[in-house]
């Protein structure tokens, strides 16, 4: 087979990215030195149509997983845009999701500039805009987010897109792309891992991908570079991660693929980003929390009225007025164990359009008792309110852990009228990333027993979380696709039990052990 004549602009472009030093790791302040697979994605992005003598491609998807080496990449590319693209007055673009991500790529290109004598004579970093300006071209390349942008008054030559995925919805993307009409060779590179969200800006460009491939001629303008993993592959097959991960040995380290392959096969809720991260398989959730089979496990028959007279904690999502409320009971044995008793609450008017729009029983569930239909279009406190009395009667309830979000005038008839102990529980800080983690520890263990409510269980298994730089994870209804207020009910109400029993058992102890 005849060797394809090399394209003298695309390899402008490869010569001018070697010429540029990397910035972090073990290849810091050496040439750039692309990789085969690297140069390819380069010749590809700037193919030139014989026929125009201009770009064939305007818009490209780059798929790649992460350590990969796209940020390094993405800011080559990017430069090349500014200074090498013979464009007068051109606007290049970094954007993201938000201010640190997008600033990611820009810090990569202002320290390539500044580790070359000759850019920096030529260049002016403005690292308080981050913005990097060619003063001779009067072109600019700026950092920019979805977070803080003025609409008006781009005129883009080329957009580095970062992280697609992450996208919160479709502004930025369509502001910048539409701003490029006056260029006479644009070019939008988007690069992304994988992401779950089927109604985001980048599953519809994954899907056009994915389509364009098959068959080129439907977008001639269009590059699909797509690393992925297949859907029916084994994630945990090291054969396969090869496959998706092209830098996997070189500068991306098999070692640390292994350490996060073991992490996820241990921690089910660390699975998903695992496998959309690293392998770049899309799944239906951000990160799935609880495999069901281990929820199941846990199922045993719990009499009620055994429960007379004992010590709970409760915990209780109020959400919306308009959606699904929660009230999870715990009640803990002397053998560390404990029974859960939850409690749900829907406004009765509008439950057909739901169970139409959910494709959830819920009208079932309230004819069965899983379920309190309360009168009106909103739930209705006072119903709330009286389950909570009554299990006070019954019950020796402790605590009632709540989120303070639209629950003042309840917590206050709760706490001055009924007597009560409230305590605040805001679900999007580290208190909950305990209580997360305290909850899957404790079903996993099968320390806590259920009688398989119906609702209860629809919660556990629509619960998806979200994680910080540490791996430390917390339930999260915005990443979540469906209803997880008992889920969250019930973190709550464990987190109420542990502490106090934890608190106890410290000063149970002799005197000596905590004085």
């Amino acid at each position: 087979m005849a060797k394809r004549k090399l394209d003298p602009a695309a390899e402008r472009v490869v010569g001018f990215i070697n010429n540029l030093q990397h910035t972090k790791g073990q290849f810091a302040r050496q040439p750039f030195n692309l990789r085969p697979w690297q140069v390819e994605i380069v010749r590809n992005l700037f193919r030139v149509n014989p026929r125009t003598n201009l770009r064939q491609y305007r818009t490209s998807l780059l798929m790649l997983p992460r350590k990969n080496g796209k940020s390094e990449l993405a800011a080559a590319i990017a430069l090349y845009g500014l200074l090498g693209d013979c464009e007068i007055g051109a606007e290049v673009y970094s954007a993201a999701a938000d201010r640190d991500q997008a600033a990611l790529v820009f810090n990569v290109a202002a320290e390539m500039v500044r580790q070359d004598k000759e850019l920096m004579a030529v260049c002016e970093i403005v690292d308080s805009q981050k913005r990097i300006v060619h003063r001779k071209s009067g072109s600019v390349y700026r950092a920019i987010s979805s977070e803080a942008y003025t609409k008006h008054g781009f005129n883009a030559s080329m957009v580095i897109y970062d992280e697609l995925h992450a996208a919160p919805n479709r502004e930025l993307w369509d502001v910048l792309t539409t701003s490029m009409g006056a260029r006479t060779q644009p070019l939008v590179f988007a690069i992304s891992t994988a992401g779950y969200d089927r109604h985001s800006i980048l599953w519809e460009m994954y899907d056009h991908a994915l389509k364009v491939k098959e068959n080129p001629d439907l977008d001639p303008t269009f590059l699909p570079i797509l690393y992925e993993m297949s859907k029916d592959a084994d994630w945990t097959d090291e054969k396969e991660w090869h496959k998706c991960n092209p830098a996997l040995g070189d500068f991306r380290s098999l070692e640390d693929m292994r350490v996060m392959a073991a992490r996820a096969k241990s921690i089910p809720a660390q699975e998903n980003t695992f496998r959309r991260l690293y392998t770049n398989q899309w799944t239906e959730q951000a990160e799935r929390w609880m495999p069901m089979p281990l929820w199941d496990a846990c199922k045993a028959p719990i009499d009620i009225g055994s429960l007379t007279g004992r010590r709970c904690f409760i915990g209780m999502d109020l959400s919306t007025t308009r959606d699904l409320t929660a009230l999870v009971a715990v009640f803990p044995d002397d053998d560390g164990t404990f029974d859960v008793l939850p409690a749900f609450f829907v406004p009765k008017s509008n439950i057909r359009e739901r169970v139409q729009r959910d494709r959830v029983p819920y009208d079932q569930w309230v004819q069965d008792g899983h379920l309190y239909g309360t009168e009106g279009d909103t739930v209705d406190y006072r119903q709330v309110r009286k389950v909570i009395q009554q299990w006070d009667k019954q019950f020796s309830v402790q605590e009632i852990g709540f989120d303070p979000y639209n629950a003042t005038q309840l917590v206050t008839e709760l706490t001055e009228i009924d007597g009560l102990t409230c305590v605040p529980f805001r679900q999007k800080g580290e208190a909950m990333m305990a209580a997360t983690k305290n909850l899957e520890k404790l079903i996993t263990a099968r320390e806590l027993r259920h009688d398989g409510h119906p609702v209860l269980r629809w919660c556990i298994g629509n619960a998806a979380v979200i994680q910080d730089g540490d791996g430390n994870m917390r339930l999260s209804k915005k990443v979540s696709t469906e209803r997880i207020d008992g889920a969250v009910a019930l973190a709550m109400a464990v987190d109420r039990m542990s502490r106090n029993l934890e608190n106890a058992s410290v000063y149970e102890q002799p005197r000596e052990v905590w004085f």
